[in-house]
């Protein structure tokens, strides 16, 4: 069962680990109401935001740091450069690298890619992962596979992905990634679950996944979160947030 108290603030612990907000959003190329957008990423007060479909076309990289700017934010990385996952961060991550990775494209289907990083929180030092999976069932599976392998590839101790899976849990690349990685959401439950809710019935194909060591402190669409309505919940996109507490040990 879902708990419904407020998640834990950011801060460092005194033995050098790091409790972080992590907040995945498809934002649907800021095609819709960008304040409402702005004003829920703000009240999530997150540490990364891992984005999907940023803004790829005319004036993208002007469009995302204005939504950053507006949130509270600064752009990490990715956008049009990673076919659409981007990576925002706040003034508490300390940069090491970013990599933007295209995937290979499969003729009819849009190109995918992953928007990386590798961040310090205090002691904590983490990769992040961005990612948009295919539409396409065989596709997303192998990109799922992909995504593992780039992981990994990090060369990190402790690791973050998150993004629109296009498929629930009961989906062969969800699958994949849940048993390799900690399904924050079914882990520690907090918040409200559906992040797509334009089908009947309403699913979840939005999700943060983390490591092994990382302790999960809770994970949810924001639902109850002070500042979120909403109002501006359905105005802002088309899918719903997942907003993640975490705990990364210290390196």
């Amino acid at each position: 069962m879902a708990t419904s108290t407020l998640l834990p603030n950011s801060r460092t612990e005194s033995d050098g680990s790091a409790v972080i907000r992590v907040l995945s959003y498809n934002i649907r190329s800021m095609r819709d109401d960008t304040d409402a957008l702005a004003r829920i990423i703000s009240a999530c007060a997150p540490d990364l935001v891992l984005i999907q479909e940023a803004p790829r076309f005319f004036r993208w990289r002007k469009k995302l740091a204005r939504l950053a700017a507006a949130s509270g934010q600064v752009v990490l990385t990715g956008g049009a450069t990673a076919a659409g996952p981007a990576i925002l961060c706040s003034l508490r991550a300390t940069v090491e690298r970013t990599e933007d990775v295209l995937l290979p494209l499969t003729p009819g289907q849009h190109r995918r890619g992953f928007a990386t990083a590798v961040v310090r929180f205090g002691g904590a030092r983490v990769g992040v992962l961005s990612c948009h999976l295919s539409l396409r069932k065989d596709e997303r599976r192998e990109q799922a596979g992909m995504l593992l392998d780039r992981l990994a590839g990090l060369g990190v101790e402790h690791a973050i992905a998150g993004g629109d899976l296009n498929e629930s849990p009961d989906g062969p690349a969800f699958r994949l990634l849940s048993g390799a990685l900690q399904d924050c959401r079914a882990v520690a439950p907090w918040g409200g679950e559906e992040t797509w809710r334009y089908s009947e019935p309403h699913r979840r194909i939005d999700a943060v996944f983390a490591t092994k060591g990382i302790e999960v402190l809770g994970c949810g669409v924001p639902l109850d979160q002070p500042g979120v309505t909403r109002a501006d919940l359905i105005a802002a996109t088309d899918h719903l947030p997942v907003l993640a507490a975490l705990r990364v040990p210290a390196a």
